[in-house]
């Protein structure tokens, strides 16, 4: 079966107010001309990622994924404005059109509440680079504007709170009432905006790229006073630059990659000691991201090699050892502990992963992918679902 957009619209001109609305037409024509054409219900959703793929791919470039808070939503900013996805099940909760927010390099949530942090970017921007919006989806427009004189590489949310990272500076303001600058830090050179905030009330901490190479600063931002804060702590944390950084949802715990990517540090926040010390791999990977559970009992991280890795961190005697390491003098490598478990999605393709329910891990791919892997202690791992994001429709679609 195969659709000719003009001969349609030539044989059915009423039709051209969906062609205006493609959401609209998409919808009309996945319910009714596939349906009809195919024959089978069961061909609907497969003829439907085709035409969506070949009507809208030049929309479908995805900028950046982002977990919220509790990994139970996902945020993808885009080409053509930004989404908002539901994890269980997987389904959208919010969308914004370009012509309301330009194309947008970052989104990033504040648990599941109306408010949503937005940066613009990408090849048709609206708003400047150097720009954070917060839009109030329950008022349906954007209600604060913070500019900076760098763009912006990262923002971050609390309930109280707005971080935001530029090239060689995080700031920290107060919101909602009277929203203000409360303190600034000064960071080694920043183009990734490297900082990450623990969502707890009783450790409110958080963690950036210290001066020097290889080192973090952790920071407590409990206070709302002006330019009071506690004095960052540096911790030395690898030898080359940071490359990637996770804070647990206790605000106890801080994992580190460098850009070797080969080591993953687990570091306690209050004693600035380490835990422990993981091994991705033996050869060099630029880590996109790391994800402690909610319970800190295990960690996951994903690489350009097409590898999500899962490790156990509260029992450490589940994840994989080298049987040489009985010998005692080959070195830290055969010491090393390795994922307990792991599964593979497109090799080179940037995604983010975080844990679900029930022993789940989630991978969020660049390329619209949606993959739900379920991990047992002694290291079996299984594909549990698969879909493309981008196709999955909203709650008023089922």
């Amino acid at each position: 079966f195969t659709f000719d957009l003009v001969s349609f619209s030539k044989t059915f001109p009423r039709f051209w107010p969906f062609l205006l609305d493609f959401d609209g037409f998409l919808r009309y024509f996945d319910a009714s001309v596939v349906c009809l054409a195919a024959g089978r219900l069961n061909n609907h959703r497969s003829t439907r990622r085709t035409a969506r793929q070949w009507m809208m791919s030049s929309d479908r470039v995805i900028n950046s994924l982002r977990f919220n808070q509790d990994h139970g939503c996902f945020t993808c900013a885009m080409d053509d404005g930004f989404r908002i996805y539901n994890v269980e099940p997987l389904v959208e909760k919010l969308s914004l059109a370009h012509n309301e927010s330009g194309s947008v390099s970052q989104v990033e949530m504040l648990h599941r509440c109306n408010i949503v942090a937005v940066v613009g970017g990408g090849s048709k921007p609206k708003f400047a680079e150097n720009t954070v919006l917060l839009w109030d989806d329950k008022l349906k427009k954007f209600v604060i504007e913070l500019t900076f004189t760098q763009p912006v590489a990262a923002v971050r949310l609390r309930r109280n709170k707005i971080i935001v990272a530029v090239r060689s500076r995080i700031f920290v303001f107060r919101y909602p009432d009277n929203t203000s600058k409360l303190f600034e830090f000064d960071t080694r050179d920043n183009p990734r905006g490297l900082v990450e905030v623990s969502p707890s009330t009783d450790h409110q901490i958080m963690v950036f790229p210290a001066h020097k190479c290889g080192s973090l600063q952790i920071v407590d931002i409990a206070t709302t006073e002006e330019n009071i804060s506690s004095s960052p702590v540096t911790l030395t944390a690898h030898q080359s630059e940071i490359a990637c950084i996770a804070v647990n949802q206790q605000g106890t715990k801080l994992a580190s990659a460098s850009r070797k990517g080969t080591l993953i540090r687990i570091w306690d926040t209050q004693t600035k000691k380490m835990l422990h010390e993981l091994r991705r791999g033996s050869d060099p990977a630029t880590l996109y991201c790391i994800s402690f559970s909610h319970d800190s009992s295990y960690l996951c991280a994903s690489s350009d090699k097409g590898t999500i890795h899962i490790f156990a961190i509260k029992d450490t005697s589940l994840n994989k050892r080298s049987t040489l390491r009985k010998v005692g003098f080959l070195g830290q490598y055969v010491e090393s502990q390795w994922g307990l478990a792991n599964f593979t999605v497109p090799p080179e393709c940037a995604c983010i992963c975080a844990f679900g329910p029930n022993s789940s891990v989630i991978a969020i791919c660049v390329d619209g992918t949606f993959h739900k892997y379920v991990f047992t202690p002694d290291g079996n791992c299984n594909r549990e679902a698969y879909d493309v994001f981008l196709d999955v429709g909203d709650d008023t679609h089922f």
